[in-house]
């Protein structure tokens, strides 16, 4: 049986910003219709990472491939290409403040143009209910919606190009409890029915341990732990331990 090409493939990467070196020789292979959740502290990298992957920064050293295509080796035409089956949900949400509910969420498939309104709410409504929203909020802006519901409108404009590989940035960043478990458990979902790939940033365990098949951690810009999720509690690595169990005490300082 032929190996599976990795869905995304990050090898030797390196970034540095002055004097501050951010990333060290990261290698990560994530394998297509996996869910990896990259955990680590403020500071440790995570999301210089995903932006080097996102092509928002460009990379000192090292290789990032898609689906065994390397993005350097593209021409600029043909990496938009790659990128364009990218979704992203934002620590923040992002959302457009100017524009309702459902130019949201179509803001990609339009280009922020306002042709095909009728289809277009068609197809804003159809992602709304796949992430526990209805009609009712549609013509509605950003800031008439609660924080969570904001979360989940940022997801339904996510997925609603329906994208190979989503980024996912502290999803659960400032929700209580419940409203985070309502985002894991739609992030799971999206995994298991659209067959995505998810990468999720995090240092949100219960977020982490939730929605992945596997976890890496970073710390001061190494990848010092990589395996699968049931592992994590029994890795006997006293980074991920300290990490997993909020410890003051351990080699994390």
């Amino acid at each position: 049986m032929s190996e599976q090409t990795p869905k995304i493939e990050v090898r030797g990467l390196a970034k540095r910003f002055g004097a501050n070196e951010v990333l060290r020789d990261v290698n990560l292979t994530i394998e297509p219709g996996e869910s990896l959740a990259i955990i680590g502290g403020s500071g440790s990298g995570k999301s210089v990472l995903l932006k080097c992957i996102l092509g928002l920064i460009d990379q000192d050293a090292g290789e990032i491939l898609v689906d065994g295509e390397s993005l350097e080796m593209m021409s600029a035409g043909e990496r938009d290409t790659v990128r364009a089956r990218f979704g992203m949900l934002f620590q923040s949400g992002a959302l457009f403040d100017s524009l309702s509910v459902w130019r949201n969420v179509t803001f990609a498939l339009t280009r922020g143009g306002h042709g095909q309104a009728r289809e277009m709410r068609r197809i804003a409504l159809e992602n709304l209910e796949r992430v526990g929203l209805g009609e009712e909020v549609l013509d509605l802006r950003p800031n008439e919606l609660s924080g969570g519901m904001q979360k989940r409108v940022a997801l339904a404009r996510a997925i609603a190009p329906r994208p190979e590989i989503v980024f996912f940035d502290e999803p659960t960043t400032g929700l209580d409890p419940i409203r985070a478990d309502v985002i894991n458990a739609l992030i799971v979902e999206l995994v298991d029915d659209l067959g995505i790939t998810a990468v999720t940033i995090t240092h949100d365990m219960v977020s982490a341990t939730k929605t992945s098949h596997r976890i890496a951690m970073l710390y001061q810009g190494r990848i010092v732990w990589d395996g699968p999720t049931f592992r994590l509690r029994e890795s006997g690595n006293p980074y991920v331990d300290q990490f997993v169990k909020g410890q003051a005490e351990g080699p994390i300082v």
